[in-house]
Formats: C-alpha cells, structure tokens, sequence
C-alpha cells in the first residue's frame, strides 16, 4: 500500500508540476498587467511603469522563464508574489481558501450523498412516480443556467422573508458586517448567510450525481452476483445495500472526488451573485485584472485538489473494489 501511494503520489506531483509551468507560461503571455497602467491622467513615465511592473515580477520587457524562476523560487518559501495592487498573494490565497472551503465543503458533501440516494431509490423504483419525478427535475435543473438558479433562490428567500417579516435567510455576503453579540448568535448568522449558496451548489450536485448513480445501480440490479446473494438465503434489502450499491458506488468514486477539485473554480457564479469572496470569485477577478500571479498561484491551488482528488479516487477504488490488488 505505501509503494503504491508513494509512486501515485510521485505521478500526481509531475502532473501539478506540469500544469502549474503550463498555466504560468500561459498567463504571462495572454495577459498584460501593463495596460493596467495606460490611461492614466496624468500619465505614468515608461520608466516608473517598469519599476512597478519590475517591484511585481510582471514586466512583460523581462524574459518570462526569468520571471517563472524568480516565481517558483519564492513559492519555494511559501511566497506566490504580490497582486497587481501590491498586495501579499499568499495572504489573499489563505483567506479565499477558508471561503470555498467552507462553501464547497458541506455542498459537496450533501449532494453527493443526496445524489446517491436519489439515484438508488429511481433504480430500485424503476418507472415509478418518484422515478420518474426526480427525472423530470434533475434534467430541469441540468438545464438551468447556475447563476440562474443561484438568482431564483436569492429572489425566493427576499420574498420568503417580506411574507414572513423575519430575515429567515440572509442572501448577500459570508455574514452581517458589524454584527456583535453571542458566539452561537454569530454562528446563526453564519449558517443563514451559508444556506443559500449551499442549496445552489448542493441541487446541481443532487441532479447530476443522481442520474449516473441510477444507471450504475440499474446494471447491478439484473447482475449474476445479486441473484445467487438472493438465493442464499439473503434479504433483498441487505443484498442491495451489501452487495449492489457497494459494486454501483465504484464507477461514482471519480466523480466524487474530481468533481470536488474542479468545484472551486466552477463556484464562480455562486460565489459571485451571492457575495462570497472565494477563489472562484478571485481567478476571475485575476483575469479581468491581468494578475499573472494571482491566477497562477488559483492554478496551482485547482492542480493540488485534482491530485488529492486522485489519491481519494484510487483508495476510494481499493476499499470498494475486492478486485483491485494494490501492488
């Protein structure tokens, strides 16, 4: 088990490697933190543009294998260089990081086991009303736009409250600025700023993995192995549960943990229309701002999660999977 997690763990790491260089190489040539000096009134000198540019390792006049050294040699340190606004990226990572994670986090977690147990219950329920009910919604929210969906939620929850007169739910932002009082106060206040955004993540996540895991289960069903299990004296209920969902989960172990990885990025929209400063919120940002490091060091971020994402998968594989022999 260790040799095999040693050499996975080597394999992922060239991986990051590779798409870290490939992301910076990539960003130092499309993006131009120049123009962010042009049109200035009054105008900056060419030489004290340089001298910003040069203070943020992002003068386009240096060689970009220059820079990418001086970068990678400061993230050897724990350093990932300055924003085009001078500011410390290391910090702004730590702070985002907190924020998706603590979105992703717990909507990952209730749409994948949602998903599960809806998809299970059509297979299990073929044709049946609940079948086909959370067909028909699954594709309908498949088919909805995200910022959509986020925006219809942020509209039912104003509404939910006028009719209500109490802020049951709170759409905008982590929590409520200046707010003081209790710790389990302060903790409510969180989980009402938290219910939205969650939901908006957690019903794709339902939809999507409900559709794979009912076909998966579906091919279980009609399976050698659960007959003669049946056969043998064990209860359908036990030998579905036992035998059928653990053998229908093996395909759904790399959904489940890629589709957390590329989850921080894919936030964006719910992180934007709800007010969360994420790092899907910031890779965007980054872009439109022309900040080299600040999409690198996200790059990298993203690159990290898919490597745990893939460690995750294959011992996901192993626990699942008696087949699988780890050599």
């Amino acid at each position: 088990m260790a040799r095999f997690l040693l050499r996975r763990l080597l394999n992922y790491a060239v991986l990051v490697a590779l798409a870290t260089t490939l992301g910076y190489f990539l960003a130092g040539t499309t993006l131009h933190p120049r123009s962010n000096y042009e049109g200035r009134n009054p105008p900056l000198s060419a030489a004290s543009i340089n001298r910003q540019l040069d203070d943020l390792n992002l003068n386009d006049h240096t060689p970009i294998a220059k820079r990418f050294g001086r970068w990678l040699g400061g993230v050897v340190h724990g350093d990932f260089g300055k924003t085009v606004t001078g500011d410390s990226v290391t910090a702004e990572m730590g702070r985002r990081i907190g924020v998706s994670l603590r979105l992703l986090v717990i909507g990952s977690f209730l749409g994948g086991l949602l998903g599960v147990g809806v998809g299970v219950l059509g297979a299990v329920r073929q044709y049946h009303f609940s079948d086909h009910a959370s067909a028909v919604l699954s594709f309908v929210i498949l088919s909805t736009p995200v910022f959509l969906v986020a925006v219809l939620l942020k509209l039912a929850a104003l509404n939910l409250n006028q009719l209500t007169g109490v802020q049951l739910l709170d759409y905008t932002g982590e929590y409520t600025p200046g707010l003081s009082g209790g710790g389990a106060h302060l903790v409510l206040d969180r989980v009402r700023h938290l219910i939205l955004p969650t939901l908006s993540i957690v019903l794709g996540q339902i939809a999507f993995y409900s559709r794979y895991q009912r076909n998966a289960m579906l091919d279980v069903l009609g399976s050698d192995f659960l007959r003669t299990a049946q056969a043998k004296g064990l209860r359908r209920n036990h030998a579905l549960i036992k035998h059928g969902l653990r053998t229908a989960l093996i395909p759904m172990a790399t959904f489940f943990a890629y589709n957390f990885g590329l989850l921080v990025t894919g936030a964006t929209f719910t992180e934007k229309i709800f007010g969360w400063h994420g790092m899907g919120e910031w890779f965007v940002d980054s872009v439109t701002t022309n900040d080299v490091n600040a999409v690198v060091t996200v790059t990298l971020f993203v690159a990290v999660l898919v490597l745990i994402a893939g460690m995750l998968s294959d011992l996901a594989y192993a626990a699942l999977d008696p087949r699988v022999r780890i050599r």
